[in-house]
């Protein structure tokens, strides 16, 4: 049993459930704030929480480069990525409300993540690969449409959740091989600091000035140490002994938290399909994990 690999996928699963409070999180915050600028404020409140890490703790390992061997073109593509899809995200959510806008970002990345892998190193997930994330992918969308969510957007919201899966995919492709070359932790510092300084000047010309109150102040420092910083940190050792589709397939775990976080904070009822949906969801998880350790992928 491959005990690494084991835990890689227990630290994306964790990873996952801090991403699943970013929706309930930003349901407190006034609409006043632009998305816009929610999702560059996360970007730059998460680079804030990762210098300093890796200035006064973190320390390249045995066999790791630290700052001067980091593949800046790598880093410029990551960050780019990571910054369409906070901007994306975050508007995408905001149009078409945050259950059907979360389950179309997130249940498109692992299906853009398959497609990117086969594309990229020539490698096609196998068969039981492809049916543990349809599984998932689908229980995402019943655990949407049948929690009672209605759809309040129109074609440009549901194309900008599209382009927040598809960034998503993109980055963890792109960062996959970051922490090949760099520790984790250098990596995604990184990445997450040329992001928000792609991402500020983008929130400004989108939305103009920020109209910050002091409950957005809470809410954007979680989304930025918690449901960021501590998450794509956990994120990035992961790939390290992942693929980049299945971390980018467990991550559904997300809107399993956001689920259970409806239950018990906002105090939705739950109705049959949207149990049913978890159910999909932890099946198809289960499934994908099981293919990832049996590694025995197709080659094109």
């Amino acid at each position: 049993m491959n005990t690494q690999m084991i835990r890689a996928m227990a630290m994306v699963l964790c990873a996952a459930m801090l991403w699943g409070t970013t929706g309930t999180a930003q349901s407190f915050a006034p609409p006043q704030l632009s998305s816009y600028w929610v999702g560059a404020f996360r970007l730059l409140v998460a680079a804030a929480f990762f210098l300093p890490l890796v200035a006064l703790v973190q320390r390249p390992q045995a066999g790791e480069a630290g700052w001067r061997a980091v593949p800046w073109m790598g880093v410029a593509l990551a960050a780019a990525c990571m910054c369409v899809y906070n901007l994306a995200f975050f508007a995408g959510v905001r149009a078409s409300g945050v259950a059907i806008g979360t389950a179309v970002a997130i249940g498109s990345g692992p299906v853009w993540a398959g497609v990117l892998q086969a594309v990229w190193t020539r490698s096609l997930p196998g068969a039981a690969w492809w049916l543990g994330t349809g599984v998932a992918v689908a229980g995402v969308a019943v655990m949407a449409t049948g929690s009672g969510a209605t759809f309040q957007g129109g074609v440009a919201g549901v194309g900008l959740c599209l382009l927040a899966g598809l960034s998503y995919a993109a980055y963890a492709m792109v960062n996959k091989r970051l922490v090949a070359t760099v520790s984790p932790s250098v990596a995604t510092a990184s990445v997450f600091s040329c992001a928000a300084l792609l991402a500020l000047p983008g929130a400004w010309a989108l939305s103009g000035a920020p109209q910050v109150q002091s409950t957005d102040v809470a809410v954007v420092l979680w989304l930025g140490v918690v449901s960021t910083g501590v998450a794509y940190l956990l994120f990035s050792h992961a790939l390290r002994h992942v693929s980049a589709a299945t971390g980018v397939v467990l991550a559904l775990g997300e809107p399993v938290t956001a689920f259970v976080l409806a239950i018990l904070v906002v105090g939705e009822q739950p109705g049959v399909a949207g149990v049913v949906g978890l159910g999909a969801v932890l099946l198809g998880l289960w499934g994908v994990m099981r293919s990832e350790l049996k590694g025995v992928p197709q080659k094109k």
